[in-house]
């Protein structure tokens, strides 16, 4: 994730897997999107069977799961206009924002303007 956040672009993280009907069906808006906005925005897709380590320590408890992080590395916070509903998970210890999470298929103008709406140029 450091590595990441070296760029100093948005990252989206999608949590998926091969054997999941919604995320197979998710995957082909996730590669276009990804070709479209490359440079703009680190989109990575995530196999939670192949990468069940690196996967546990998100809050991903169904599948697909997003994760929306800033280019400055803090949590997305939506906007009001944005018509997709998110979870918020907080540090336990701080109540610290941690985690802007979909839970979920998008499609590809809801995932547009999510990344609209984190400042990301078309």
């Amino acid at each position: 994730m450091e590595a990441w956040k070296s760029y100093n672009l948005p990252i989206v993280l999608d949590f998926g897997s091969d054997s999941c009907l919604p995320c197979v069906s998710f995957y082909p808006t996730l590669k276009t999107v990804h070709a479209e906005m490359y440079g703009r925005v680190i989109i990575k897709y995530i196999d939670v069977y192949k990468y069940s380590k690196e996967s546990s320590v998100y809050p991903v408890q169904v599948i697909p799961t997003q994760i929306f992080i800033n280019a400055d590395g803090t949590p997305y916070v939506p906007s009001k206009n944005i018509d997709v509903e998110f979870i918020t998970y907080n540090l336990r210890e701080t109540g610290e924002h941690a985690y802007t999470v979909h839970e979920g298929v998008l499609t590809k103008d809801q995932f547009l303007s999510i990344l609209r709406d984190m400042g990301v140029k078309e």
